[in-house]
């Protein structure tokens, strides 16, 4: 990526462009645009940079520092001049173009390591890096496979059919005979060899893979797409939620279906919520991979995300807190994002301590399933056992951290200043620390009232409702179960909201979204989380239209086709706003520009529809423990407002101890689900968690808008 010494002496070389049309006639000014990024978020050394000059201009010249990089632009087949700027230093680098009246303008590329980081703030550490990686930020030089698909029988060409076509390995040196490759016409119209390009690399310390048709031993790069390419990416994401220390794979970016119509797809393993489920970092890591698409692929028209699980909590809390980053989302079997799905995982483990400790009950006190599922909020008993189960315990600073040897972990006795576990602590930079060591734990759940709704439904007993409220208690910063319930740090709540850790959806207006859901069996992937982010669209806006359903009969997937169905609506979708050029809100293009035949869909699982009624009966949505305690279905709340704990509340009598065992519960009284939680706000979009010289700043603070180019004469 970077230019040798001797390159950089010959870039040096005067050089100047003849006249060159305007791409703004009639503005009177030269205007410097940067494409790849953020001129001030620039990473690896270089950025594809497009100038365009008054009408009738001539002699353009453009300098980077006192480098002369004129030769890196020219005029492109669509018009427009642009070229790739190499050899960046790390830092800063005023940019100046001027023509031959003098007039001109500079914009200020800020550049930074290809290892990162970027706007995410000083890295996670200790830090395992891979075989085959060099230095302490893992970097690589790109490596490059090709794969093809295979013709028709007796080496008549074939089509690709969906993802069902298998890829095989193609080795440019001795390809296959050409009938034996199948065809593919991709959306520019060009019909060309089913031939795929897949590049892996290192950047922001992982790796990252791109994919794309490629026509072997044709030129490629950022300034002269190949045309195939419909300018036009997919991002992949991984499953889970995890936080591990160490270089993992980028998720699987051969989509046929999207290849074959000229999509480039990538992903980076930091957008594998399963290897590193900090948003900030996430967010980083595809800005980085997105600027490297753009570098050395072609400029984008929109890009899409595509993710089940994981893959969708990476989807949604990203375009809250970076929006623009995606243009349409995809999430399946989805989750809102990390922080707030958390609450319930810490509620079901206390819970789950609880009624498997039959010691802690009131004697006298006994437990059914229907019982147990009103507090659970989900008819299936098993579905807190598997959460806790399949899903590592991010709460306990103990545990096993992939890539900590284990003499490094946190250990209370034995090594109090080790690694801490935790998924606060691994997103520290955002929450910023406690005056103990630890980071600050935006949770709490001080107030609430477990089972309320079972209670009032009867299906609980005034003396179960009692002894589950006295005796739960709450989770230490160490992750054990105290007697106290837990409160959340003041500043940790803040930052929970601030810094986008919960989804409060205040950005997600300017995305298109299409949400993939199938039947809940108790696998945690609780189908109520697609109604949680309605619920706080329709709060902030008063609309969820921007939010399309689809529902079938697969459990948690829906659908079989609904990956690659959802990828090509939301191209249709995002085709008509891209051309929508009103002066309105791209919030209401969104809305407005929506096709009349995307809209909620009901299947069978294999694409045959079925009436909305069914999916409404089989992709039942339940709750959590909190929306069953009287919480909202939006499930963000993180920690409640308190009111007075008051006995006509409540539609049943309790006994005089029972009442002693609620005001022993909630001294300072019971949540007051008519408020907004503590520190609950929308999330501050763009944050930078570093200064300018590289410092952590604790809870982030805001970049700005992006900056632009300033004229002169």
């Amino acid at each position: 990526m970077r230019l040798s010494r001797a390159l950089v002496a010959l870039a040096a070389t005067t050089a100047v462009l003849p006249f060159v049309p305007s791409a703004s006639a009639g503005s009177g000014h030269v205007v410097i645009t940067v494409l790849s990024s953020r001129a001030d978020l620039v990473s690896a050394g270089d950025a594809l940079v497009a100038v365009s000059v008054p009408a009738g201009a001539r002699g353009l010249r453009v300098e980077a520092g006192v480098r002369d990089v004129t030769r890196a632009f020219a005029k492109r087949a669509d018009g427009q001049v642009r070229g790739l700027v190499t050899g960046l230093p790390l830092g800063s680098t005023t940019l100046t173009a001027t023509v031959a009246d003098g007039r001109g303008a500079r914009i200020t590329l800020v550049d930074h390591a290809i290892g990162g980081p970027v706007f995410a703030g000083p890295q996670i550490q200790p830090w395992a890096c891979a075989a085959g990686t060099h230095g302490k930020q893992c970097d690589a030089a790109p490596t490059y496979t090709y794969k093809y698909m295979p013709g028709g029988l007796n080496g008549t060409p074939g089509q690709a059919v969906g993802n069902q076509s298998p890829l095989q390995d193609y080795d440019p040196a001795n390809p296959p005979p050409a009938p034996l490759i199948a065809t593919t016409t991709t959306q520019t119209g060009v019909t060309v060899p089913f031939i795929v390009r897949s590049e892996t690399g290192y950047l922001d310390r992982d790796q990252y893979s791109i994919s794309a048709l490629f026509q072997p031993g044709k030129k490629w790069d950022g300034t002269t797409p190949q045309p195939q390419f419909n300018h036009k990416l997919v991002l992949t994401h991984g499953a889970s939620c995890d936080t591990e220390y160490e270089t993992g794979t980028a998720p699987d970016t051969l989509n046929v279906a999207a290849l074959g119509a000229g999509f480039v797809v990538a992903s980076h393993a930091l957008d594998n919520a399963g290897h590193n489920c900090n948003l900030a970092v996430q967010a980083e890591a595809l800005a980085m991979t997105k600027e490297r698409v753009i570098e050395q692929y072609g400029t984008l028209r929109y890009t899409i995300g595509s993710g089940c699980s994981g893959g969708s909590l990476v989807q949604q809390q990203v375009a809250n807190a970076y929006p623009g980053i995606y243009q349409g989302i995809s999430p399946q079997c989805s989750f809102t994002d990390a922080w707030s799905s958390a609450q319930q995982y810490v509620d079901y483990l206390m819970l789950l301590k609880y009624f498997q400790d039959p010691s802690r009950w009131t004697p006298g006190t006994t437990w059914d399933p229907v019982a147990i599922s009103q507090v659970l909020g989900h008819p299936n008993v098993g579905n807190p056992v598997t959460f806790t189960t399949v899903i590592p315990n991010s709460s306990d600073p103990s545990r096993s951290c992939p890539g900590v040897p284990a003499g490094q972990v946190y250990d209370p006795a034995k090594n109090p200043k080790g690694v801490k576990c935790t998924l606060q602590d691994y997103m520290v930079n955002m929450f910023g620390k406690r005056p103990d060591g630890f980071a600050n734990r935006g949770l709490g759940n001080v107030g609430i009232q477990y089972g309320l709704a079972g209670l009032r439904n009867g299906l609980i007993s005034p003396a179960q409702f009692a002894d589950l409220n006295a005796h739960l208690g709450g989770l230490d910063i160490k992750g054990d179960i105290s007697k106290q319930r837990l409160a959340g740090d003041p500043v940790g709540l803040q930052r929970a909201y601030s810094t986008g850790a919960v989804d409060s959806a205040n950005n997600l207006d300017k995305v298109a979204i299409i949400d993939l859901r199938g039947p809940d069996p108790g696998a945690f992937h609780d189908v109520y989380r697609t109604y949680a982010l309605r619920a706080r669209l329709m709060r902030d806006f008063g609309t969820a239209a921007n939010q399309v359903l689809w529902r079938g009969q697969v459990p948690l997937l829906g659908d079989a086709n609904y990956v690659d169905q959802a990828i090509f609506a939301l191209d249709t979708w995002l085709d008509r706003v891209s051309k929508d050029d009103r002066s309105v809100p791209l919030a209401k293009k969104i809305i407005a520009d929506k096709p009349s035949d995307i809209g909620e869909r009901c299947t069978d699982g294999a694409g045959q529809s079925l009436p909305g009624e069914v999916c409404d009966e089989t992709v039942a949505a339940y709750a959590s423990p909190r929306i069953a305690a009287g919480g909202p279905l939006a499930d963000d709340v993180l920690q409640c407002r308190l009111k007075q704990l008051r006995r006509d509340d409540y539609n049943v009598t309790f006994t005089s101890a029972q009442s002693a065992e609620l005001k022993s519960a909630f001294p300072k009284g019971v949540c007051d689900y008519s408020q907004p939680g503590v520190g609950q706000r929308g999330a501050t979009s763009w944050l930078t968690y570093q200064d300018a010289g590289g410092k952590v700043v604790y809870g982030g603070t805001p970049m700005g808008p992006p900056p632009v180019s300033t004229p002169f004469s």
